[in-house]
């Protein structure tokens, strides 16, 4: 059996910790019954030893397990990770979700996406990149009562993502401590307006409306200053026309949206100015968290 996530870009400017998107950058994992326990990563993190001694995955999914069935079963899982480490993509987001549902699948518990979500809060108290890991699309969504409340938006196929995936990560935590303790009443309004804006304007399809929608005052110029030649980046994305060009995520990978037939130049260019960084052009995801039986 086979579960897989999409990768995730959140925060899109304005909606910190409230909006995020999947892009058809999946993580899979397999697994099966076995007389041993085992793990084996291929891909991302493949030749880090400290991800299969102390892994997230694995620890989530004892716990859910555990809950469910009481009981211990050894199983061999097999994870082939295209998401990039600690890069802005919700590699976290994607073992979280991965975990909770291939618990249930293992126990043989039918468990709704919902479902999957609301667990994951558990372990992700933002719903911006869990949300679309699940759903798949667009989501704008927010934390009541321990539960998430969302909106997906489908993404048609005729816009695309490109993403440039610096060699230097950035961690979330460390990035939160920069931000400033409060703002401004000047500029919580000015989040709150585009944040509304942006919503709309996915939710309308009027994608010429999001470069000036995806604005933002709360935290993505520090979050670049932890790498300067980001600016740079967006730059160039808006003069080739790109319809929003946003940090993703805490960094450092930089995200950007374009109509199809400009996204290979976007990426040629990009790759031509940064050859050490990682440049994708992706499709984006609108299924979510997908089993395979």
């Amino acid at each position: 059996m086979t579960i897989s996530v999409p990768a995730t870009s959140a925060n899109l400017g304005p909606g910190f910790d409230s909006l995020g998107l999947a892009v058809n950058l999946r993580n899979r994992v397999e697994f099966k019954p076995s007389r041993f326990f085992s793990v084996s990563i291929k891909g991302e993190g493949e030749g880090n030893p400290r991800l299969k001694g102390n892994n997230l995955f694995i620890s989530i999914f004892n716990d859910h397990y555990k809950r469910l069935t009481s009981k211990r079963q050894n199983f061999k899982f097999t994870f082939y990770n295209n998401i990039p480490l600690s890069r802005g993509l919700g590699s976290s987001s994607a073992v979280i979700v991965a975990a909770i549902a291939t618990a249930h699948e293992a126990a043989g518990v039918r468990v709704s996406k919902r479902r999957i979500l609301n667990h994951a809060l558990v372990y992700e108290s933002h719903p911006d990149n869990i949300t679309p890991a699940v759903m798949g699309g667009f989501n704008a969504a927010t934390v009541e009562k321990q539960k998430v409340f969302s909106q997906k938006k489908h993404l048609p196929d005729y816009i695309k993502a490109v993403v440039v995936i610096p060699n230097k990560p950035i961690s979330t935590a460390k990035s939160r401590t920069t931000l400033p303790r409060s703002y401004s009443k000047e500029n919580a309004i000015f989040n709150l307006s585009h944040t509304a804006l942006t919503v709309a304007a996915f939710f309308n399809e009027d994608w010429e409306m999001l470069r000036l929608a995806t604005q933002d005052r709360f935290h993505q110029k520090i979050r670049m200053k932890m790498l300067p030649e980001l600016f740079a980046i967006q730059k160039t994305a808006y003069e080739q026309g790109a319809l929003m060009s946003t940090l993703s995520g805490s960094g450092s990978t930089f995200f950007s949206m374009v109509y199809d037939e400009d996204a290979s130049k976007l990426q040629d260019i990009f790759t031509k100015q940064y050859p050490e960084y990682m440049v994708k052009t992706l499709d984006f995801d609108n299924n979510g968290i997908i089993t395979e039986r």
